[in-house]
């Protein structure tokens, strides 16, 4: 008798077809792959001032969008879909199949990933070509870069679904978990200078990884010398690293957990 497919190879397969799904309901591909690059239009137009010595509002607002695109794609995307893909049943048939929950998951972020990749090249793209931005020069930031976007992926895609158990029905998701990303998103620095922000906002940010991956996308396309304008005034890249692991591990925990096939 032939053995099952390994666990690695259904999630890619599941992937794939995460992906195909995706790409056939065009109004959300246009919505969630041009979002980021609206908002840069939108704010590179309206807020053209130099907020330090070569590094302008654009330069610095590019930044938290790849940030936020990592939240919006993975956390809030899959917060949202999940409970309706539960309603609808899909996932209680899922459950019939000899599919495990990990393969799901490995599914989910391929689509996250993909997701993200393309925002990301749609979003520098049009930062260079109509707000100048100035990309990475460095090997070593690249590959900042490089980590951030994968691990940012991973703990988004696994906070995504633990958090899928909160809505109570796929009708109301995304009023239950578009205002918690929007507020993440102003406390985080993704709209304004996070230096700007009020004391007590800065710390309530600095408990969530959005607020790390804002600042670690700062350390990628902002030259070093603005880290001195930072609250530790440095980058804090390995404390990054460190609290962005931890989320992963707590999303991991409590998708595991907590995940339901179907509405109680």
């Amino acid at each position: 008798m032939n053995s099952l497919p390994s666990t690695l190879n259904l999630g890619l397969q599941r992937g794939k077809l995460e992906i195909r799904q995706f790409m056939r309901q065009r109004e959300s591909v246009v919505f969630t792959l041009l979002f980021p690059l609206i908002l840069l239009a939108i704010f590179g137009s309206v807020f053209k001032d130099t907020i330090a010595p070569g590094v302008t509002f654009s330069q610095y607002f590019v930044a938290g969008m790849v940030a936020s695109g990592l939240v919006n794609s993975g956390f809030q995307q899959l917060a949202i879909i999940i409970p309706v893909e539960r309603d609808f049943g899909s996932l209680k048939r899922l459950r019939g199949t000899p599919m495990p929950a990990a393969s799901y998951f490995i599914g989910k972020s391929l689509l996250v990933l993909a997701g993200m990749i393309v925002q990301v090249i749609l979003l520098l793209a049009g930062g260079v070509l109509f707000f100048g931005l100035n990309m990475p020069t460095s090997t070593s930031k690249w590959f900042t870069f490089a980590w951030l976007i994968l691990l940012g992926t991973a703990t988004s895609t696994a906070l995504g679904i633990a958090f899928s158990v909160v809505p109570k029905s796929g009708r109301g998701a995304s009023a239950v978990v578009s205002p918690v990303v929007i507020i993440l998103q102003f406390f985080s620095g993704v709209f304004f200078i996070f230096t700007q922000l009020p004391t007590w906002m800065q710390q309530v940010a600095a408990i969530f990884p959005l607020k790390w991956l804002t600042q670690g996308m700062r350390s990628v396309f902002l030259p070093d010398s603005f880290a001195s304008q930072e609250v530790a005034h440095s980058w804090e890249t390995g404390r990054t690293l460190l609290i962005l692991i931890v989320w992963l591990v707590v999303g991991l925990f409590f998708s595991i957990r907590t995940f339901k096939w179907e509405r109680a």
